[in-house]
């Protein structure tokens, strides 16, 4: 109780506030999010502006995909519009899951993508969606183009498949208009950072319309060396069909240069006391990814009550990189010198492509006085990917014993490592191996929201999922090459869901809820098997309250997850090598997750928003095989903290001298965590226990921002974690990035 007491302090503090000085908005519609918005007819027209607040929604949840209202829903929702996100001028998804409870990154992947955890869970491989599609995670998403960004929290594999049980990421992308507007915009920021970008919609004809966002980005980092440089464009067009069908048509392209950036160094368990600035990979590093998107969405209204919804996408994804990777410590060396390094090669090339089908239907219909909200539908999904494994020839680096050291770039101490006189010469790599994994994924769902009256309502739902999957390995490093095909892996399995709510009164929800979800997991083992799939148990209970018709809304959740097998990275490759493909995968053991999330969102003012969550994890292995090597019952899973925390507001002055000033902060605090890797069971340690965590510490980051707007031009500055927090994002124990500095950011912005 002593987590909740806190949190339960700043709600009875913005209760009050609210009752002295809100201005009373009348809804009788649930929403989903506590900001100003607007609404559309069939159309696409902007119609009135309306308040959109944490549990009435006007706006449906596109990652509920049923319609069910928030309040009917046995499970938390949050959501992030682009007005929040504009304000906010975030750049990455990270910076918006700020705004998110529960939520927080758990690495940077060299600098290549970012990985997002939950409820203990990492979501990266299964659990990123765009426009409800599975997106590839492995690159960073563009934010300037998206609507608004779900957090649909627990399980959701009912109605997705496949997902680990965290919760689901869904980012939405702006949508066509029949009416005429856009803006053109820069952001200037440290570090030489700069970002066009182009809004443009309107309508073609009276039966279509489109949209055009588009932008280039450039920046260096405060990390030397370190550049980025990003195009993207993100076309899309409505289709009025009749009035009771339309199409959607959307598509967007994502090229990004970047330099691979693997961190600091680690000594033992402590991490480098370098200067934050400090690169240590070679200066030649590179990276480059690819990403491409179409998808298409028609939606038929057979009348007010029954809807056919049909969506397709396509998705090629292409991620390449070479240089030098995480330093590591020649353990052979009797007399090691504080900071003398092997700096190791590494070259990637990662390819996927994703094909997604989905047929719904959605109706409304009575048996007797009980109502029935029904959902029910099919979906299937193809999966290829392809990942290469290198070697270099390069024989520069010896151990002590005058053994070769394998992929070794050089030898360098980390502490004097300088920019100037280094390698640059750029050695050759062969490809030894070739993994094409081959995933088919199809699922029946049959769920419906039974009202039995208005105060008590069941949701009831079962998915079956079935999943074949084979792995198809070429190996280069034989003459003559051969090529071997894997058995094919076939999983199925049902998943049921039950949830009970209960409402009392139109403006407080009480639920239960269990699911029971199958999850393939991706990837191959160390020896390139197909995976094993987990199986999940998971009950969650809270309650969700509306203060002041909408204008205060609060959300309990507790919850336990139970693991049969959670799939990890694998530490090794098959040849005893530092493993960094994420593809690469190991069953570890029973895992359960157990915590209370609270969230807040507020709108007492107009022109006001206030978003505060705090959440509490504690998530362990409860069962492993105690042999030597594997993992420790009881011990808590690395890159999960105990606590997070977020409070963010922004308000924007309505009247008077100052009409269109505007301020805000946000903050957002991160606990103690661990990283590295889990400690193991080990015989040959005299504790009995291989001890590789790295503790981290606490930290809290906090940004603030002040903008003027006026008619159509508005300029925004953020100065952000203004205390020049310096932590750390680690990934097992290759990529310990430090967090930005303190930095400036201004947006000017045109509004046509």
């Amino acid at each position: 109780m002593r987590y909740i007491l806190p949190t339960l302090g700043l709600l009875f503090s913005l209760s009050g506030f609210a009752q002295g000085s809100a201005k009373t908005v009348e809804s009788n519609n649930d929403t989903a999010l506590a900001i100003t918005d607007t609404v559309k007819n069939k159309k696409g027209e902007v119609l009135n502006e309306v308040v959109i607040t944490a549990n009435k929604q006007r706006k449906p949840v596109s990652a509920v995909r049923s319609g069910i209202k928030v309040m009917d829903l046995p499970q938390s929702v949050q959501v992030i519009d682009n007005v929040i996100i504009e304000q906010q001028q975030a750049i990455r998804l990270s910076e918006v899951v700020k705004n998110m409870n529960g939520i927080y990154v758990g690495s940077a992947r060299g600098g290549a993508q970012e990985s997002f955890f939950s409820r203990g869970y990492d979501m990266s491989a299964n659990n990123m969606f765009k426009n409800g599609f599975r997106f590839s995670s492995g690159s960073m998403p563009e934010v300037s183009s998206l609507e608004k960004v779900e957090f649909l929290k627990g399980s959701s594999a009912l109605l997705f498949g496949n997902v680990a049980p965290g919760g689901i990421l869904n980012m939405v992308t702006k949508s066509p208009q029949f009416t005429k507007g856009g803006e053109i915009s820069m952001q200037m920021g440290s570090y030489s950072f700069y970002k066009p970008s182009v809004d443009i919609y309107g309508p073609l004809n009276k039966y279509i319309a489109y949209r055009f966002t588009g932008t280039y980005e450039n920046s260096e980092s405060f990390r030397d060396i370190v550049k980025n440089e990003r195009y993207y464009i993100n076309p899309s067009f409505l289709f009025k069909v009749s009035d009771k069908t339309q199409i959607t048509l959307q598509g967007d392209y994502l090229s990004y240069d970047w330099t691979p950036d693997f961190g600091t160094g680690i000594i033992g368990k402590e991490l480098a006391d370098l200067p934050r600035n400090k690169y240590l990979g070679a200066l030649w590093s590179n990276g480059k990814t690819t990403q491409t998107s179409v998808s298409t969405l028609i939606n038929h209204d057979f009348n007010d009550n029954w809807k056919l919804n049909f969506n397709t996408s396509f998705q090629n994804y292409h991620r390449t990189s070479k240089g030098t990777e995480r330093v590591s410590i020649d353990t052979t060396i009797p007399n090691y010198v504080n900071g003398d390094y092997i700096r190791p090669l590494g070259q990637n090339d990662n390819f996927e492509q994703i094909i997604g089908e989905q047929l719904s239907l959605q109706g409304n219909f009575y048996t007797g006085k009980v109502k029935h909200q029904l959902f029910t539908g099919v979906d299937f999904e193809n999966s290829f990917t392809q990942a290469y494994t290198y070697a270099f020839s390069q024989q520069a680096e010896k151990d002590a014993k005058g053994k070769y050291i394998a992929n070794a770039y050089d030898r360098v101490n980390i502490y004097d490592l300088t920019y100037m006189g280094q390698r640059m010469d750029i050695p050759n790599a062969k490809a030894t191996k070739l993994a094409n994994t081959d995933s088919n994924r199809f699922g029946v769902y049959f769920q419906d929201l039974i009202s039995i009256t208005d105060q008590f309502k069941v949701l009831a739902g079962l998915r079956w999922s079935w999943q074949e999957t084979q792995v198809e390995t070429t190996d280069y490093s034989v003459s003559p090459t051969t090529v071997i095909k894997s058995q094919k892996l076939t999983d199925a399995a049902f998943s049921p869901k039950l949830g009970l709510v209960y409402q009392p009164t139109r403006d407080i929800s009480l639920f239960g809820s269990y699911s029971n979800s199958f999850t393939p997991n991706t990837g191959t083992t160390v020896n390139g098997d197909a995976i094993k799939p987990s199986i999940i148990d998971q009950y969650e209970f809270g309650v969700k309250k509306d203060f002041w018709k909408g204008l205060l809304s609060t959300n309990v959740t507790v919850y336990q997850i139970t693991n049969s097998n959670l799939a990890q990275t694998a530490e090794f490759k098959a040849d005893g090598s530092q493993n960094i493909d994420t593809t690469i995968k190991v069953l570890s053991g029973e895992t359960k997750s157990k915590g209370i999330e609270i969230d807040i969102t507020a709108r007492p003012l107009d022109g006001l928003n206030i978003i505060a969550g705090y959440s509490y994890n504690d998530m362990r292995y409860t069962k492993t095989s105690g042999a030597n090597g594997s993992f420790i019952e009881g011990d808590r899973l690395v890159r999960t903290p105990a606590n997070t925390a977020n409070l963010s507001f922004f308000y924007t002055l309505q009247n008077g001298l100052l009409k269109g000033v505007s301020f805000g902060a946000i903050g957002n605090y991160i606990g103690k965590r661990t990283g590295g890797w889990n400690s193991q069971y080990d015989a040959t340690k005299p504790s009995g226990i291989n001890d590789r965590e790295i503790p981290l510490t606490a930290y809290t980051t906090i940004d603030v921002s002040a903008g003027y707007e006026w008619n159509k031009f508005s300029i925004l500055c953020k100065l952000s974690n203004i205390t020049n927090e310096l932590n750390y994002t680690v990934h097992e124990n290759y990529s310990v990035n430090p967090i930005a500095p303190r930095q400036v950011m201004t947006s000017l912005r045109y509004k046509f």
